[in-house]
């Protein structure tokens, strides 16, 4: 045997991770809620799908139910709950070594690709809109999903704010546009410019404290009128109406927010400068 080949071994096993390796398999109460956000997407493709299937099934032309889309819409936002806690969770307890890793891969499939389905559910079997426009739209959530997530493990912003329209905020809004209008090319508009505000570098506040609050009540109000309008209560219309337009004046007032404060800056800076 040559030197080589009485090192090789010794090589191989100097390239294996060294250390506690046993606790990057440890899950922590975090990483379960990240589980239970996953699942719920998983969960609201499922549902969305078997609406689909059961049309093609019984033969009939598809038309979304509205049954279908609330329990769908509630499963995510169980999502979004999850996804609130496990960073408050993870950091009041343990965190596991891949803690940051799962809580992004749920995000993938519960604001990324679930809504980017459930886009395709709501306008592809309609003929008024073309259907590459409609892939083009639900690529678009997905693409901008994601390089959301991996630009958020890569870049902090100084005021620790999130730079982008937040995955899960997005997806709400995408949902809340599903839920408000028809299919038609003038309702895709919108969810591009979703896709846009993810991938932007406007700056969204951070829920901390009185805000986390304020968002985890937003919700379970949600969670709320969508029940009731999916099992078809008085009132259950004009609920759901509401809380999308909501969602949608929230997410497209924020931008002119911060637009209209760093021109406020801006012209102080102006002014300063000509005064001194």
């Amino acid at each position: 045997m040559t030197t080589a080949d009485a090192g090789w071994p010794l090589d191989e096993t100097d390239d294996e991770p060294r250390g506690p390796v046993g606790k990057a398999f440890r899950l922590s109460a975090a990483d379960s809620l990240s589980l239970g956000n996953a699942l719920c997407g998983f969960l609201a493709v499922c549902v969305l799908a078997w609406s689909a299937i059961r049309a093609l099934q019984e033969g009939k032309p598809f038309e979304a139910d509205p049954r279908f889309f609330g329990t769908a819409v509630v499963l995510l936002l169980i999502g979004a709950t999850c996804d609130l806690f496990d960073g408050l969770v993870a950091r009041k307890f343990r965190a596991s070594a891949m803690g940051a890793e799962l809580d992004n891969l749920a995000d993938v499939i519960s604001f990324g690709f679930a809504p980017a389905f459930m886009v395709v559910i709501w306008a592809g079997f309609n003929p008024a809109t073309p259907f590459p426009l409609v892939m083009v739209a639900a690529a678009s959530v997905l693409l901008a999903g994601v390089i959301r997530l991996a630009r958020f493990a890569c870049v902090k912003t100084k005021s620790g704010d999130f730079m982008g329209l937040p995955i899960p905020m997005g997806a709400m809004t995408v949902v809340s546009i599903v839920l408000l209008f028809p299919p038609s090319k003038l309702a895709v508009v919108p969810i591009l410019g979703v896709a846009y505000l993810m991938v932007s570098r406007i700056e969204y506040p951070k829920p901390k404290g009185n805000l986390a609050a304020v968002v985890l009540a937003w919700m379970m109000i949600n969670v709320a009128c969508l029940t009731i309008w999916a099992a078809g209560l008085s009132g259950g219309d004009s609920l759901i109406k509401v809380g999308a337009v909501m969602q949608i004046s929230i997410v497209a007032a924020i931008p002119l927010r911060v637009l209209m404060f760093k021109r406020a800056k801006r012209k102080e800076r102006k002014e300063a400068e000509r005064v001194g």
